[in-house]
């Protein structure tokens, strides 16, 4: 099977995946939500030990829903979740929701799980006023509308957008990124989309290359893997056990998070779902060193559209098992790239300087 990068090489690249996001640009800090055009199967890992979420424990293969209307990251930390019911309440106004044997002028209820991010150290003006009123729910809302309005298969922003906005991952400015591997007849599709916000280190200690730079494609992040690849020794690489250098300062509780969803058009059952989120925790791992702290919120969330059938599940069919795995490698891939070209797309802001500023990168 063959995989390439999509058209617009991010998770738009799945067929009915919209995303939208909106920025602060007083708080540097923003919302993205991921709103597919029909509810659908999706599971949830969570790995971090810092997490901050909402209905994630809806999504667990042993309850009841184990599906979803949308899914937001944020900045903002505890504040952020308010973004969910800024986007609850667009999608129950456009009747998405469970509203099945419901008297009449009942609202459809939506679910809405999301994660959120610590941004409020990053250098934006918290201090308007004397009284702090969250601008979640609005920011959550705006996401939601932009989402709505977005063509089938439309590029998205990446940088210092929407959750990325207020991101720092170890010593660099982070951002949102997103990647996605399309089969070659564009069957199976898989794509992710990464906030990326980690105490870890992103950078290859004593060099200016990215750990994700291994799984670049089509120059994807400044075509970092040609450079590698021509000039590589291994005498000039001593990769380090343990912390590396550029890690955050200073390692304080709920202040790190790589938080992200992953949608692939497979009809995949919600323990699937799950299996799939729990391997592309890979493509953390791969790119941020060290991954998945105490002081980390890592998530990762899957969502499976089920436009591309799968073998049925049959006792000892072997078949279903492979393809799922499969999906969830093709998916830690898309993680790797997604969280690279976060790095790579991200500017300079408040405090933080980005890869591309710190090693003078063009």
């Amino acid at each position: 099977m063959q995989l390439l990068p999509g058209s617009t090489n991010s998770i738009t690249d799945v067929e009915g995946i919209r995303v939208g996001s909106v920025e602060h640009e007083t708080l540097l800090t923003g919302t993205t939500v991921v709103v597919p055009t029909k509810a659908c199967t999706t599971g949830v890992s969570v790995s971090g030990g810092a997490p901050g979420s909402r209905e994630t424990d809806a999504l667990r293969s042993d309850c009841l829903v184990g599906l979803s209307h949308a899914v937001f990251l944020s900045g903002g930390s505890v504040f952020g979740l308010d973004a969910g019911s800024g986007i609850a309440q667009v999608l129950t106004q456009q009747g998405q929701g469970f509203n099945a044997f419901r008297p009449h002028g009942v609202p459809a209820v939506p679910i809405v799980p999301g994660c959120v991010l610590f941004d409020l150290g990053n250098g934006g003006n918290w201090k308007e006023s004397d009284e702090f009123i969250s601008p979640y729910h609005e920011l959550g809302r705006k996401a939601c509308l932009e989402a709505l309005r977005q063509e089938p298969f439309a590029s998205i922003r990446l940088g210092n957008v929407g959750a990325g906005s207020g991101a720092r991952a170890g010593a660099y400015k982070g951002g949102l990124g997103s990647a996605s591997a399309i089969e070659e007849r564009g069957r199976l599709q898989v794509g992710a989309l990464m906030a990326v916000n980690s105490y870890g280190s992103p950078v290859i200690p004593g060099s200016d290359i990215l750990w994700a730079s291994f799984w670049e494609q089509n120059r994807e992040m400044g075509g970092i893997r040609e450079q590698l690849y021509q000039s590589f020794h291994p005498s000039k690489f001593c990769l380090p056990l343990g912390v590396v250098e550029d890690c955050k300062s200073s390692m304080t509780v709920h202040e790190n998070t790589v938080i992200g969803v992953v949608a692939t058009n497979a009809a995949l059952l919600p323990a699937e779902a799950e299996r799939v989120a729990i391997m592309a925790h890979d493509g953390i791992a791969r790119s941020i060193k060290p991954s998945h702290t105490l002081v980390d919120g890592d998530a990762v969330f899957v969502l499976a559209t089920g436009n591309y059938s799968l073998p049925t599940v049959q006792e000892g069919n072997i078949h279903r098992a492979r393809m799922v795995s499969l999906i969830g490698a093709i998916a830690a891939d898309c993680v790797t790239r997604s969280i690279g070209r976060a790095i790579w797309e991200a500017k300079s802001s408040g405090v933080y300087l980005s890869y591309r500023d710190y090693f003078k990168k063009e």
